[in-house]
């Protein structure tokens, strides 16, 4: 283990180390990435694309849009955590990038 990760695994913020807080925020992300993909049927990998033709990638990039608009004008519908979505998207985003690059 590296003294940077000895530093970071020492510091507690909040009675938790900030290993221990990143754990805690990337297994919330997970989970919630999960859940909608369990309610939507992984429609964001996988688009039906019944009216926009445009590929995952594309498709992400503009849900990623509309979540950095709501985060600018502080607009949020109820029980919705943008911040924690916009997490999720750039996580999907990511995927859906990879994927793209290996049918290349």
């Amino acid at each position: 283990m590296t003294t940077l990760e000895n530093a970071a695994r020492a510091v507690m913020v909040g009675g938790l180390t900030f290993e221990a807080q990143l754990d805690n925020s990337l297994e919330s992300i997970r989970a919630l990435l999960i859940e909608k993909n369990r309610s939507y049927g992984n429609s964001a990998l996988d688009p039906v694309r019944l009216f926009a033709q445009s590929d995952a990638v594309e498709q992400l990039r503009v849900r990623i849009d509309d979540k950095i608009s709501r985060l600018v004008r502080g607009l949020e519908f109820m029980d919705e955590n943008t911040p924690k979505d916009f997490l999720g998207y750039l996580i999907l985003l990511d995927i859906a990038e990879r994927i793209a690059r290996e049918r290349r």
